[in-house]
């Protein structure tokens, strides 16, 4: 009994130690910026060594996105989880919006929400951090159009029609994304409400007359 517990301890301190990194590399990021910011300084922040560091991150890039990549993961697992009678924009609506709904859940025991959405700030404004979450996304789309594809039971290789609904949800979503991060209100609030205004006006930006519109 006591042998079997050991496995769950040492994971758990690890796991403390990953976020402990974490938080710090956020922390720092975001008060002296991406590039003002060395691995040697995350290290220092939560009293490890620089090899601690790189056995949880690669370099410190990883570390920026973690979190994001965190929330991009839980996303792709609401678009699967989905009932199966919506249909598939409507259930990449629902699982966006659970996605800022629920965020609280996902990220506060590693940061504060806050944050974590100041870090966004960093990414926008930083040419490296913004590269790599672009190149991400285009990942992502991917996995997300063959959740699409096998839920209403299609070849995506030979049906078009998953690629361009996530291509397009995909660009509402970075619209919406850049213009919070430069706004005035930086708010969770914001960013679900900005959500759920820019998707509604996919369907009029598409097919409608903007000169009469």
């Amino acid at each position: 009994m006591e042998t079997a517990s050991r496995p769950g301890l040492r994971e758990r301190k690890k796991q403390r130690t990953r976020d402990a990194l974490v938080r710090a590399a956020l922390e720092l990021f975001t008060t002296r910026g991406y590039d003002g910011t060395t691995v040697d300084d995350i290290a220092d922040a939560v009293e490890v060594s620089q090899r601690t560091f790189f056995r949880y991150f690669a370099n410190k890039e990883e570390a920026a996105l973690a979190l994001t990549e965190m929330t991009v993961a839980q996303f792709v697992e609401s678009v699967r989880a989905r009932p199966p009678h919506e249909a598939p924009v409507q259930a990449l609506r629902q699982a966006v919006l659970e996605g800022w709904d629920t965020l609280n859940d996902i990220v506060a025991e590693v940061v504060p929400v806050e944050l974590h959405l100041r870090m966004y700030r960093v990414i926008e404004s930083t040419p490296v951090l913004l590269a790599a979450h672009l190149r991400r996304s285009d990942e992502v789309e991917e996995e997300i159009a063959r959740v699409l594809a096998d839920r209403e039971g299609l070849d995506v290789e030979a049906d078009p029609r998953p690629r361009l609904a996530v291509a397009v949800f995909s660009g509402v979503m970075r619209v919406t994304e850049r213009q919070w991060s430069t706004g005035e209100d930086f708010s969770l609030e914001a960013i679900r409400e900005l959500t759920v205004r820019y998707l509604e006006h996919v369907g009029p930006a598409l097919t409608g007359n903007w000169r009469t519109g």
